[in-house]
């Protein structure tokens, strides 16, 4: 199913595939929610909740679809996403489309109290109104649910957030490029807007802010796995810099994000939910333009400390026991063998957190995803001391023209 582009009229900041798609306020109100808006699709509306991943946020392992309570770690204390199913007690059902492109476009919930923005309304704000109408009528259809996730009310006095807003927060919805391509401007929209891709690529400051002057160049989190565990990850930087996604092509990317596997790398961690519960249910020609547009964003080559040449000796005789096999004497694998670690956005990434996450625990293949040979990679949390993974990391920070920082011991006793 296509989807028409040119819906859109004013641009907001530049946004984009990770992760976090929760409300964070339900309404707690009775009430009529108000007719469907003329000409609105519920099929196209289901595409676009697809697009904006709003099943994996709003789905809590082993509870009824959109029903919420899936949990966020935060440095001011857990959040838990909200009930978007029509139940009107403890879901949106009471919400009016008004309401809805409300929260979407300004962050404010029916009752007029402002959302967390774990909610990306920050990027919501991008897209068009006759999308949030398609919207509304698909999650009028969804079977209403009565559940309440734990409340985060008391996370944070939500006044304080019409202050956030004003110093971070700029409303408006996307606008067209006149000098680039239709397809640039779809990614654009997609990537920017439903995608919320900075929701994770992008780091954020002591406030939880994004900041822009360091936009898609990579950033840390924290998430709760299915074990209960919460795990430091790091979202690639998505640049075409030699540490994000320099050696990657349009159409690497594009058979990543339907397929969940390139010639340069296959999903695992938290972008298993994004390829699986998003991305792949996109048409064709909607990824090869966000695509394009990813390809086209532009950040610095790495500045800071990397792993001397004397540091990165002690893995070379574990890499090549441990890794040579799949990945190869050059680094750049084999499509019967293993993603390539030369190039590699996660391998070089600032944070070394996915890189050990992926040698301690093995890539978890997601259902309905298959890598093939790749699929084979052990876990080696009880194979190798943290030193040696520390020194095998180092090897492939160092080599095959990668740079990055040291990665230590302590570094990988974090990640256990």
């Amino acid at each position: 199913m296509g989807l028409p582009d040119g819906r859109a009229s004013r641009s907001g900041a530049l946004l984009g595939a990770l992760l976090l798609c929760l409300a964070a306020c339900g309404s707690g109100q009775k009430g009529g929610p108000g007719p469907v808006p003329a000409n609105a699709s519920a099929e196209r509306g289901k595409y676009l909740a697809d697009a904006g991943n709003c099943g994996s946020c709003h789905t809590r392992s082993g509870g009824a679809p959109f029903t919420g309570g899936v949990r966020f770690e935060t440095p001011f204390g857990p959040i838990y996403s909200t009930n978007i199913t029509p139940d009107a007690e403890t879901g949106i059902g009471a919400w009016s489309y008004a309401d809805l492109q409300r929260a979407m476009h300004e962050g404010v919930a029916r009752n007029g109290s402002h959302l967390f923005p774990a909610f990306p309304y920050t990027s919501f704000t991008v897209v068009s109104d006759a999308d949030v109408a398609d919207i509304y009528a698909y999650l009028r259809t969804l079977q209403p649910v009565r559940y309440t996730p734990p409340d985060n009310g008391a996370l944070l006095m939500r006044w304080t957030l019409a202050i956030w807003n004003r110093m971070f927060f700029t409303p408006g919805r996307f606008v067209a490029n006149p000098a680039r391509p239709a397809e640039w401007n779809r990614g654009a929209y997609l990537v920017e807007g439903l995608g919320h891709c900075s929701a994770c690529h992008t780091p954020r400051n002591s406030l939880l802010a994004e900041q822009p002057d360091q936009r898609y160049q990579g950033a840390a989190l924290q998430l709760e796995d299915p074990g209960g565990k919460v795990r430091r990850w790091y979202a690639v930087n998505l640049t075409s810099a030699k540490h994000g996604l320099g050696s990657w092509s349009v159409a690497d990317l594009a058979r990543y994000f339907q397929t969940g596997v390139s010639a340069r790398a296959g999903t695992f961690g938290p972008m298993n939910e994004v390829i699986v519960n998003s991305l792949r249910q996109l048409t064709p020609a909607d990824l090869h333009a966000m695509a394009v547009y990813v390809k086209s964003l532009q950040g610095p080559e790495y500045p800071g400390p990397v792993v001397s040449a004397a540091a990165a000796v002690p893995g070379a005789s574990i890499y090549k026991d441990r890794c040579e096999k799949c990945h190869g004497a050059s680094g750049r694998g084999g499509f019967f063998s293993g993603p390539p670690v030369a190039g590699s956005a996660v391998v070089q990434g600032a944070d070394p957190a996915s890189l050990l996450n992926v040698i301690l625990q093995g890539p978890a293949t997601p259902k309905g995803v298959s890598f093939g040979a790749w699929e084979t990679m052990q876990s080696y949390a009880e194979v190798l001391t943290d030193s040696q993974i520390a020194a095998v990391c180092n090897y492939m920070r160092a080599n095959w023209g990668n740079r990055a920082s040291p990665v230590s011991a302590a570094d990988v006793a974090r990640q256990r």
